[in-house]
């Protein structure tokens, strides 16, 4: 049994693989590299991969292969039309990074929304030795009781998140991008009345036709001034050059940001011009990859393996396109 990692900087260098050598024989590649990544399973039986294509390019060569495991839950990457055809089970991994993308959701809000990197400068500057007064009201911040935090997107992460604002005091709201999600627990509106009446909005759903650029310009506009935008979901759910503008022109007050169009993120990407940290943080995807959520993604992979040696459907994904 020959299992291929395919690109462990995914997951990073804290965590362990031992496990995984009572099974088979293992191999792993640091990155991707297209060059070289066919040639790489083609003796494999067992491949684990984050983002690189499964598609015939890739697995044409490999006989062997019997399970694709993603360490992700999304499974936008796989060509399930040839995988059914070759009868290769691909599964995913559910829930790991829950508690991790929820806690980066309020880290991502209170940054911007209490002005921290102004407060912060303030005191390391020395501004706040020379000052006579014992606090300081430079700039101004809310309480988050009261709000309205509007959720797009209310699966798992969704909830959670909701619960937390609960306990903060706000008001939830929230818009089902696919028109199926009815929680008796919060208020379903409409889009347009989520984004009228909403203080915080955190974006938690999937990409697809219905998402994509569901953020333009014309919803941005229709946001409070005071509004604060999040996204956990991804990046093509935004429209950048227009957060750019609505960020520059006031018409909201601030973004936080953990996913982006592209990955690594382009150096003409227009939200680069936008240095004042108290109205934008981005953070380089990384609201999932707590120590604890990645030591738990790549058990939950070593579960994926021996439950399909052991005959078991488990995370099996049977996708249709």
């Amino acid at each position: 049994m020959k299992i291929v990692f395919l690109e462990t900087d995914s997951l990073g260098d804290d965590v362990d693989y031992a496990p995984f050598y009572s099974i088979g024989e293992v191999v792993k590649y640091n990155n991707s590299d297209p060059e070289e990544n066919s040639a790489r399973v083609r003796e494999a039986d067992i491949i684990v991969a984050n983002k690189i294509s499964m598609d015939e390019e890739l697995l044409r060569d490999a006989k062997k292969v019997r399970l694709i495991c993603l360490t992700a839950t999304g499974t936008n990457n796989v060509d399930f039309q040839y995988t059914n055809k070759r009868k290769i089970a691909v599964a995913n991994v559910k829930s790991y990074s829950t508690r991790s993308v929820v806690q980066h959701t309020f880290a991502l809000l209170f940054y911007v929304y209490e002005k921290l990197s102004y407060y912060d400068s303030f005191v390391k500057s020395g501004d706040y030795t020379d000052s006579d007064v014992f606090s300081c009201f430079d700039k101004k911040f809310n309480e988050l009781y009261g709000k309205t935090w509007g959720i797009i997107g209310l699966g798992e992460i969704g909830r959670e998140v909701a619960k937390v604002a609960e306990a903060f005091g706000c008001r939830i709201i929230y818009y089902s991008t696919s028109g199926k999600n009815n929680q008796s627990n919060y208020e379903r509106v409409e889009f347009e009345t989520l984004l009228k009446d909403s203080d915080i909005i955190s974006i938690h759903a999937p990409l697809n036709e219905k998402t994509e650029n569901l953020i333009d310009k014309k919803a941005l506009k229709a946001m409070k001034e005071t509004g604060v935008l999040l996204n956990l979901g991804r990046g093509k759910i935004i429209d950048e050059e227009a957060l750019t503008w609505a960020l520059l022109e006031g018409e909201i007050a601030g973004a936080g940001l953990d996913v982006l169009r592209e990955e690594p993120m382009s150096k003409d990407n227009p939200l680069l011009s936008i240095k004042d940290s108290t109205r934008l943080i981005i953070t380089p995807h990384i609201g999932w990859a707590t120590v604890e959520a990645r030591r738990r993604c790549l058990s939950e992979i070593y579960e994926n393996i021996s439950a399909f040696l052991n005959g078991e459907e488990r995370n099996i994904v049977k996708g249709t396109n």
